[in-house]
């Protein structure tokens, strides 16, 4: 069983919907299944860009 692990980047990706390769991948994952996590630094470098958006 293969589960994916997310880096930040990707996860940048999907949030601005700008890369449709990851997000048809994301959407053949999720019919197979499988799992698909993000690791605590990835959470926090996002949470910190999303807060810094609004901050601005």
């Amino acid at each position: 069983m293969v589960d994916y692990l997310l880096d930040t980047n990707i996860v940048s990706y999907i949030l601005k919907n700008r890369n449709l390769a990851v997000n048809r991948k994301l959407e053949e994952v999720r019919r197979l299944g499988k799992k698909v996590f993000v690791s605590c630094i990835t959470y926090y470098e996002i949470k910190r860009g999303l807060l810094a958006l609004n901050a601005g």
